[in-house]
């Protein structure tokens, strides 16, 4: 599977099995994660075998076996939630492949349990956390808006634009608000993301999704 045929596939997952990952799973995700914290400056980091992802009765009511995560963490600088946003959505995708499911968690976990697991340091910051595991099924598709509700292109848009605007609609956002605004001039695209406290995080992953669905190649961003 590629990342551009896990966009489609992966679907948020709340319920897994008790299903252990292997170590040479284990491995691949740690070496991904490094290969983002290198790039990026961040601080991510993978729990496994731990069931304090989740407050008690949010894990009884809204999910069930997770015990894999992936800390979002990074230094508390202007542009490190949609850093941690792009990096997350890679890793999302990347687990999809390797046969995996995900679940990206803004608001529900357990904030004592991620500071007290990271390695990050007191002054890091954590955004959030992304679930991974085998899924009891496929989870799916969220609802989505349509193309013209969050993009506009200047003229005749390309294929390329056509196709990012595709895959933004595919990624997770917070409350599923998809509050992208997104135009196209040329080969010049812009991207902006009005949701809240979750503004970053979730233009870093639609970017990340706009990238592999139009190719990097085919445009710069404005």
């Amino acid at each position: 599977m590629t990342l551009q045929e896990a966009m489609s596939a992966r679907h948020k997952v709340s319920k897994y099995k008790d299903t252990p990952l292997s170590a040479d799973v284990v491995r691949k995700l740690n070496d991904r994660i490094e290969a983002q914290n290198q790039e990026y400056g961040l601080n991510m980091q993978l729990v496994t075998e731990s069931k304090d992802a989740m407050p008690g009765v949010i894990a009884a009511l809204m999910s069930k076996g997770v015990k894999n995560y992936i800390i979002l963490a990074g230094p508390d600088t202007p542009d490190v939630d949609e850093k941690l946003g792009y990096s997350s959505a890679d890793l999302m995708l990347y687990a999809q492949t390797l046969g995996l499911n995900s679940w990206w968690i803004g608001g529900m976990y357990s904030r004592k349990n991620a500071k007290k697991n990271s390695k990050a340091g007191d002054n890091a910051k954590i955004i959030g956390i992304v679930v991974v595991g085998y899924g009891q099924d496929q989870g799916a598709p969220h609802k989505s808006k349509a193309a013209s509700d969050v993009s506009s292109y200047e003229g005749n848009a390309p294929e390329w634009f056509k196709a990012g605007v595709s895959a933004v609609l595919l990624a997770p956002t917070a409350m599923n608000k998809q509050a992208f605004t997104i135009k196209g001039k040329g080969n010049q695209v812009s991207m902006t993301c009005d949701n809240g406290s979750y503004s970053g995080a979730d233009l870093g992953i639609g970017k990340y999704h706009f990238e592999l669905g139009a190719g990097k190649d085919n445009f710069e961003w404005a």
